[in-house]
């Protein structure tokens, strides 16, 4: 047929779209499997269990790089039909193939160590550990016998938003230069600079980094829960304060 056979990619894209659903479930179970390993940390629980979470983690990210590949050599080959008009129709299903064997043939465990989420795994992980209290290079996990008026001082410096000084309630960790903000803060910010056309400078003090950028915001799951449960601890305390005070004034009485 003159210009190259007609071929309608209606299928292809409706398996593409069907694809990238499944990687948005791959990226559902990678959230799943971190809130877990974090609560599993908060409640110190067996190194084990953490890195059974760890393993996990790592199986979401061969499945997340496998079906990138996937789904890229789709791509490329659907471009390349298009780019060069055959005059047969090919066939599709042995190109894509030798696309994929062809990417899949370059993997690499740092491959998936660069999973973002992954990445974000391992941070919050180091984070939380940090925040408890535990010793990260310590294979018994052992907790830190830390001075408790110390710890709540250096804890209650690291609740506290540069932007608007006050506890944060909602964390966000700059991935560039690891600084904390409130979220609603930060990003206020950053469209208000967008707006005038200029950069964002990190907020905190005695930071370099000269353009915070929104896309480099995550979630500090880690420090929230610190937070929170830093809050459970004083209210505890203030309880138990309150309990004695009542007890000692009904004796007096």
């Amino acid at each position: 047929m003159p210009g190259g056979a007609r071929i309608s990619f209606n299928s292809v894209d409706s398996s593409l779209s069907s694809l990238k659903n499944c990687q948005s479930y791959i990226n559902t179970g990678m959230d799943i499997a971190t809130h877990v390993a974090l609560d599993l940390v908060e409640s110190f629980n067996d190194v084990e269990d953490v890195n059974s979470m760890e393993s996990v983690m790592l199986e979401y990210a061969a499945m997340d790089r496998e079906l990138n590949h996937y789904m890229r050599a789709v791509e490329e080959t659907v471009n390349q039909i298009k780019r060069e008009k055959p005059e047969n129709i090919p066939d599709l299903k042995y190109l894509v193939k030798e696309k994929f064997t062809a990417l899949e043939s370059k993997n690499s465990d740092s491959d998936l160590q660069r999973n973002e989420k992954y990445m974000y795994f391992k941070d919050q992980l180091k984070e939380m550990r940090k925040q408890f209290c535990r010793q990260s290079d310590n294979d018994n996990e052992a907790i830190e016998q830390i001075d408790e008026d110390l710890a709540v001082t250096q804890s209650q410096m690291n609740f506290i938003c540069p932007i608007t000084q006050m506890e944060m309630k909602r964390p966000v960790r700059n991935k560039v230069c690891g600084h904390t903000y409130e979220e609603d803060a930060i990003l206020k910010i950053i469209q208000t600079r967008k707006q005038q056309k200029k950069k964002v400078r990190c907020p905190k003090i005695g930071c370099s980094h000269a353009d915070v950028k929104g896309s480099d915001l995550v979630p500090d799951e880690a420090l929230k829960r610190a937070i929170d449960s830093q809050k459970k601890q004083s209210w505890s305390r203030l309880e138990k304060s309150a309990g004695y005070s009542a007890a000692t004034n009904k004796i007096c009485c």
